[in-house]
């Protein structure tokens, strides 16, 4: 980003009800400190003056979505330029300043500050692309979801444990299973799945599980035989598993729906065969690169996006005493978790494979040769983003 031109840097420091603004010039002149109501034409009126005056504004903010969406909408449309300086950045910045307060106008003043003196710091929210839009919402909601799904198949999970830890090692690994959470739905205590009887469960399960309903029962019995007390509280948690069961069904449901929508979207986008060609890159991996990378326009290198994802190792060196390089704990974690969960995926690919035994027999256990193919991926997925083309299967050398 470029702030040659800028002659206003605004540090935004959203809140729910109102926000608060600090203007600052290139000299470090304060221009504008003032709170900013989250209303449209209150913040058009703020944004009017500072760009009347001086010229070019960069709004800037730390929370690029959520209850920042507005004030950046009405900033674009105003003419402003806008950015976003991430929030761990932003509180580490924070402890180069004086002061230990935690206020609002403290937060912008450092924000502007920050915008003005260290350019590197900031991240683009230029999303142009309505496409990309909405993915950004719909896969964040899918996030949700997915939280959600495990909280409630740990509760549940738990409360067998509480009654029944024998039949929770049975049902446990297959809780969430359309199978299992019938059976839990229509009988919730262990009691009552002894008392339905083999025959009849089999008719139940088997709907839901052609290939595994007699043997998943036979599984239940044994595990129901091991254990004759009957725990305090199994009664309560008779009621409370089959809500639990049929909570999870439905959010279980609802994120399939929803998985739906985001490979419709997704498809929609005229990058989604070029990324979906690089082994292991699916619907969700290929969603992640679009929310956080675009069209990788915004990285000039490579290794810019390695580091962006926090795959580019630290090199940590004290004099002669230390040395050596170690992973980065810093990056984008929901891009550097896709993108590893993809290198994984592709380890069918032959050519990715014999990369990963490479780095195996180097000595790298098995997450740090995976780290090794996901950071050698990235170098291919910019040059796939850079030139147009669609991923090329490499041969394989033939072992001599």
């Amino acid at each position: 980003m470029d702030t040659r031109d800028v002659a206003v840097f605004l540090g935004l420091d959203v809140g729910k009800g109102a926000n608060h603004a600090t203007g600052m010039t290139p000299d470090s002149k304060t221009v504008l400190d003032k709170p900013l109501p989250n209303s449209e034409p209150k913040m058009r009126a703020v944004l009017d003056k500072p760009t009347a005056k001086y010229g070019n504004v960069l709004v800037v903010v730390d929370q690029p979505a959520s209850i920042g969406a507005l004030p950046l909408a009405v900033a674009r449309d105003a003419g402003c330029e806008v950015a976003y300086l991430p929030g761990l950045t932003m509180r580490r910045i924070a402890d180069l300043y004086p002061g230990q307060g935690k206020t609002d106008a403290r937060d912008e003043a450092i924000i502007a500050d920050a915008a003005r003196t260290m350019l590197h710091t900031l991240r683009s929210t230029e999303l142009d692309d309505e496409t990309i839009a909405e993915l950004h919402m719909i896969v964040g909601f899918g996030d949700d979801f997915a939280g959600e799904v495990t909280r409630v198949a740990n509760r549940l999970r738990g409360l067998l444990t509480q009654i029944h830890p024998h039949l929770e090692r049975v049902l446990g690994p297959r809780i969430q299973h359309p199978a299992v959470l019938t059976l839990l739905e229509r009988f919730g205590s262990p009691k009552a799945i002894r008392t339905a009887g083999r025959r009849r469960l089999v008719t139940l399960l088997r709907p839901k599980a052609l290939r595994m309903a007699e043997r998943l029962v036979e599984d239940i019995f044994t595990a129901l035989d091991e254990q004759t007390v009957v725990v305090t509280g199994t009664d309560a948690a008779a009621v409370i598993v089959p809500k639990l069961a049929k909570n999870l069904t439905a959010l279980l449901d609802q994120r399939e729906e929803l998985a739906l929508d985001i490979e419709e979207l997704f498809k929609s986008h005229p990058l989604s065969e070029l990324l979906t060609s690089m082994p292991g890159i699916g619907v969700r991996t290929g969603a992640r690169i679009l929310i956080d990378v675009g069209d990788g326009t915004a990285f000039p290198a490579a290794g810019h996006l390695a580091a962006y994802a926090g795959l580019a190792p630290v090199t940590r060196r004290a004099g002669s005493l230390i040395r050596g390089e170690s992973p980065s704990r810093r990056g984008n974690k929901h891009f550097k978790r896709a993108f590893f969960l993809a290198a994984f995926a592709a380890l069918s690919d032959p050519a990715s494979r014999a990369y990963y035994e490479r780095k195996k027999a180097e000595g790298k256990r098995h997450k740090q040769a995976l780290m090794c193919l996901a950071r050698r991926r990235v170098d291919v997925l910019f040059a796939m983003l850079r030139d147009g083309m669609f991923f090329e299967p490499q041969a394989v050398p033939q072992a001599a």
